[in-house]
């Protein structure tokens, strides 16, 4: 009777650790087909994008979306370098994101830093107000941008589109760094300070290099928001000489109206940077998104 209980039992333990494994199995091989469905829907349009770019006129309005085309089209990206003006727009990107760049996390630093580091009655007043900023939708500020821009006489020119870049970028950097500068322990610096260290010298030799993660997440952040972006470009600038890429690309269109793979080819060349810099930094992104999620 002993041995029949114990041989039922080690038969139902074996059951339950088969299910176990078949649920486990099955477990996996959904996330497998989720984790595909996702890669294909996100690759699809780069994919089908690439191929646009190297098509005829003809090619493209036939429907064929994945059909090689008969003859690569390389004048495409010629057109598209050339008479599109493509150096200039990208030059005038790299300025004006760069410098946005610089300013944003330089005083998104240093608000995050006084917010959260320094022992103040209305350090969360003054980070609501903040996030507050947040909410704010960039078409509700264009008007009374306008007519400031037009007083101070850097309108159409990229002080006055560098401005509001800077000014929309803050808050959420601010929200990012203030969480992460949160976990790190005080001790840290009231030892540089017994060191003889000032608040300056604390925040640039020790604060700032341990607050590289989530900057790097900020940088990504504002690269890809400011490198796309199209309203505020064509709202403060109209010379040809100061377009950025996204506001140049428009132009591009409306002069190649016709020329669809053109078209195409100068998408691909638009989105070529952002590409790169996402592959380049995107390990940083997820570190500096998860880096204060622990204390200590």
């Amino acid at each position: 009777m002993i041995t029949e209980a114990a041989g039922a039992s080690v038969a139902k333990q074996a059951a339950a650790e088969s299910r176990t494994v078949s649920w486990r199995k099955a477990k996996k091989l959904g996330a497998w087909c989720f984790l595909a469905v996702l890669a294909v829907t996100q690759l699809y349009p780069l994919v089908w994008l690439l191929l646009y770019s190297f098509k005829t006129n003809s090619e493209i309005m036939s429907g064929q979306f994945f059909a090689l085309p008969k003859t690569w089209q390389w004048e495409n990206y010629t057109d598209a370098f050339t008479s599109g003006n493509y150096l200039n727009y990208i030059k005038n990107s790299i300025v004006v994101t760069g410098l946005t760049l610089l300013l944003t996390i330089f005083f998104s630093a240093m608000v995050s830093y006084a917010i959260t580091r320094f022992r103040w009655r209305y350090g969360n007043a003054v980070l609501l107000l903040f996030m507050i900023g947040i909410m704010i939708p960039i078409q509700s500020t264009l008007l009374p941008l306008m007519v400031i821009f037009k007083n101070m006489n850097i309108l159409n020119t990229h002080l006055s589109i560098i401005i509001p870049y800077v000014a929309f970028s803050i808050p959420i950097a601010v929200f990012i760094l203030s969480g992460f500068l949160r976990s790190i322990p005080h001790e840290i610096e009231e030892s540089a300070m017994i060191d003889g260290a000032s608040i300056y010298r604390t925040f640039l030799s020790i604060i700032l290099p341990i607050t590289v993660p989530p900057i790097m997440t900020v940088t990504i952040l504002t690269f890809i928001s400011i490198w796309n972006e199209f309203i505020i470009a064509a709202t403060f600038l109209s010379a040809e000489g100061l377009k950025t890429l996204p506001f140049g690309l428009n132009s591009f269109i409306g002069q190649y109206t016709a020329n669809y793979g053109a078209i195409g080819a100068f998408l691909v060349l638009g989105a070529l940077p952002v590409i790169i810099v996402y592959f380049i930094l995107s390990e940083k992104i997820t570190k500096g998104m998860v880096a204060g999620a622990v204390k200590g």
